[in-house]
């Protein structure tokens, strides 16, 4: 018997397990990701928003389903497996109600980023408030939601917890919306300073947001009427410069000790 009739089984489940799984990136980069860069570039920042987060959810669902696809045509080859699977299909309804039990938690997370792309109550470059935190969504995933919190961290929720959860969205999806900049200032800082610093920027609003033991959290409204063709870029234009000021301003070096 040669190698290849002896091992033809696996020679044949590796050769449709690496064309699915070339497939799937194939799809993913020339189709998902071309129509992303489109969907950027020739539209206004509430399509784009809206296009973004739905390709974000579709591309990776799509790009499990045909890897799933890939593992089952893979194992199909195998007879032994075959035999398995004719005696379990003798028994689905058991079957599958054990597993639907025993994958709840594993399942739930990719409907609801399913449900979250298709309603939409929030989109990628979206200001929320989720459990008296306030970021911005940095991208929605299948299982996921990534926000950004301003501070130098970021949060991870699982989207189960995101639909199931009160969310403030902070955006209109207007593009003429006042961009939304959040800065922490020490504890200590004077905070009628800090509005005085900040006046070069022709805020619209100032607004104390949250105070922890660690800061105090600024609201920093831009001037409204801007051009927001780049989404979240003006959100962090004006955090930059809101930063700038505040350091050459004193406002953000610790108070001194004597």
């Amino acid at each position: 018997m040669t190698f290849w009739e002896s091992n033809g089984e696996w020679i044949a489940a590796l050769i449709t397990l690496v064309v699915a799984i070339g497939f799937a990136f194939v799809i993913d980069r020339l189709i998902f990701g071309r129509a992303g860069q489109l969907a950027v570039r020739y539209t206004d920042v509430a399509v784009s928003r809206a296009a973004a987060t739905r390709l974000s959810v579709v591309r990776r669902l799509v790009f499990v389903v045909i890897v799933l696809i890939g593992v089952a045509l893979a194992l199909s080859q195998f007879e032994d497996i075959n035999r398995l699977a004719t005696g379990i299909l003798a028994s689905t309804a058991v079957i599958g109600l054990v597993f639907g039990l025993a994958a709840r938690q594993v399942l739930a997370n990719p409907l609801a980023g399913i449900l979250l792309a298709i309603t939409q109550p929030i989109r990628i470059g979206d200001t929320i408030t989720i459990d008296d935190r306030t970021g911005r969504v940095d991208d929605l995933k299948l299982s996921y939601t990534y926000i950004d919190t301003g501070d130098g961290q970021l949060m991870i929720l699982p989207n189960e917890k995101v639909v199931t959860s009160v969310v403030f969205n902070r955006s209109t999806g207007d593009r003429n919306a006042p961009p939304l900049a959040i800065v922490w200032v020490p504890l200590a800082a004077d905070l009628a300073a800090a509005r005085r610093a900040l006046e070069p920027l022709s805020p619209t609003s100032v607004e104390v947001a949250e105070i922890t033991p660690d800061g105090v959290r600024l609201d920093i409204r831009g001037p409204s009427g801007l051009d927001r063709t780049q989404g979240s870029g003006e959100e962090a234009a004006l955090r930059g410069r809101a930063h700038q000021v505040l350091h050459d301003a004193g406002i953000l070096a610790p108070p001194e000790t004597g």
